[in-house]
Protein backbone atom coordinates (compact mmCIF):
# COMPACT_ATOMS: atom_id res chain seq x y z
CA UNK A 1 0.00 0.00 0.00
CA UNK A 2 1.55 3.05 -0.93
CA UNK A 3 1.89 5.89 1.84
CA UNK A 4 -0.66 8.29 -0.11
CA UNK A 5 -3.65 4.85 0.38
CA UNK A 6 -2.33 4.28 3.91
CA UNK A 7 -3.25 8.43 4.56
CA UNK A 8 -6.47 8.27 2.85
CA UNK A 9 -7.37 5.18 4.92
CA UNK A 10 -6.04 7.08 8.08
CA UNK A 11 -8.47 10.10 7.25
CA UNK A 12 -11.27 8.20 6.18
CA UNK A 13 -10.87 6.38 9.52
CA UNK A 14 -11.16 9.37 11.26
CA UNK A 15 -13.42 11.17 9.22
CA UNK A 16 -16.28 9.28 11.38
CA UNK A 17 -16.84 11.01 14.84
CA UNK A 18 -18.10 7.16 16.10
CA UNK A 19 -14.68 6.06 15.05
CA UNK A 20 -12.96 9.06 17.26
CA UNK A 21 -15.07 7.99 20.29
CA UNK A 22 -14.14 4.44 19.69
CA UNK A 23 -10.36 5.49 19.93
CA UNK A 24 -11.13 7.73 22.75
CA UNK A 25 -12.44 5.11 24.44
CA UNK A 26 -9.33 2.64 24.54
CA UNK A 27 -6.55 5.94 24.58
CA UNK A 28 -5.75 4.45 28.13
CA UNK A 29 -6.18 1.26 28.10
CA UNK A 30 -7.05 -1.55 25.36
CA UNK A 31 -11.04 -2.74 25.58
CA UNK A 32 -12.48 -5.70 24.60
CA UNK A 33 -14.75 -5.44 21.46
CA UNK A 34 -17.97 -6.71 24.38
CA UNK A 35 -16.48 -4.08 26.40
CA UNK A 36 -17.21 -1.33 23.21
CA UNK A 37 -20.06 -2.79 22.76
CA UNK A 38 -21.41 -1.76 25.88
CA UNK A 39 -19.95 1.29 25.55
CA UNK A 40 -21.96 2.01 22.31
CA UNK A 41 -24.96 0.85 23.34
CA UNK A 42 -26.86 2.76 20.18
CA UNK A 43 -24.93 0.75 18.03
CA UNK A 44 -25.21 -2.89 17.23
CA UNK A 45 -22.45 -5.72 17.74
CA UNK A 46 -21.88 -5.85 14.02
CA UNK A 47 -21.40 -1.72 13.36
CA UNK A 48 -19.02 -1.90 16.24
CA UNK A 49 -16.99 -4.56 14.02
CA UNK A 50 -17.73 -2.73 11.23
CA UNK A 51 -15.71 0.72 12.15
CA UNK A 52 -12.83 -1.93 14.44
CA UNK A 53 -12.86 -3.08 10.54
CA UNK A 54 -11.91 0.50 9.51
CA UNK A 55 -9.75 1.34 12.04
CA UNK A 56 -7.73 -1.58 11.45
CA UNK A 57 -7.39 -1.30 7.99
CA UNK A 58 -6.27 2.13 8.73
CA UNK A 59 -3.76 0.59 11.33
CA UNK A 60 -4.98 2.65 14.23
CA UNK A 61 -6.13 -0.23 16.37
CA UNK A 62 -4.24 -3.53 17.13
CA UNK A 63 -6.54 -6.63 17.95
CA UNK A 64 -4.86 -9.32 19.95
CA UNK A 65 -6.86 -12.25 20.35
CA UNK A 66 -6.78 -13.51 24.11
CA UNK A 67 -8.87 -16.91 24.17
CA UNK A 68 -12.26 -16.23 23.03
CA UNK A 69 -11.83 -12.41 23.87
CA UNK A 70 -10.26 -9.42 20.98
CA UNK A 71 -8.70 -7.06 22.67
CA UNK A 72 -8.35 -3.70 20.70
CA UNK A 73 -5.52 -2.08 21.26
CA UNK A 74 -4.83 2.15 20.32
CA UNK A 75 -2.11 2.23 17.49
CA UNK A 76 -1.45 6.49 17.77
CA UNK A 77 1.90 6.19 15.60
CA UNK A 78 -0.19 7.02 12.18
CA UNK A 79 -2.15 10.08 13.99
CA UNK A 80 1.73 10.82 15.06
CA UNK A 81 2.65 11.10 11.34
CA UNK A 82 -0.69 12.70 9.81
CA UNK A 83 0.34 15.36 12.78
CA UNK A 84 3.55 15.36 11.57
CA UNK A 85 3.66 15.62 8.03
CA UNK A 86 0.07 18.03 7.87
CA UNK A 87 -0.86 19.90 11.14
CA UNK A 88 2.50 20.60 12.29
CA UNK A 89 3.44 22.19 9.08
CA UNK A 90 0.09 24.36 8.92
CA UNK A 91 0.33 25.03 12.64
CA UNK A 92 3.37 26.39 11.94
CA UNK A 93 2.68 28.73 9.39
CA UNK A 94 -0.38 30.03 10.97
CA UNK A 95 1.49 30.89 14.26
CA UNK A 96 3.81 33.09 12.08
CA UNK A 97 0.80 34.59 10.46
CA UNK A 98 -0.41 35.15 13.39
CA UNK A 99 2.47 36.65 15.24
CA UNK A 100 3.12 38.79 12.26
CA UNK A 101 -0.61 40.08 12.55
CA UNK A 102 -0.07 41.16 16.43
CA UNK A 103 3.60 42.86 15.29
CA UNK A 104 0.97 45.20 12.97
CA UNK A 105 -1.33 45.66 15.12
CA UNK A 106 0.50 47.25 18.05
CA UNK A 107 3.09 49.26 15.79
Amino acid sequence: MSSESKEDAIFKALANGKRRQMLDAIKHAPLTTGALCEKFPEMDRCTVMQHLKVLEEADLIIPRREGRERWNHLNALPIQAIHDRWISQYAGHAMNVLSALKGDLEA
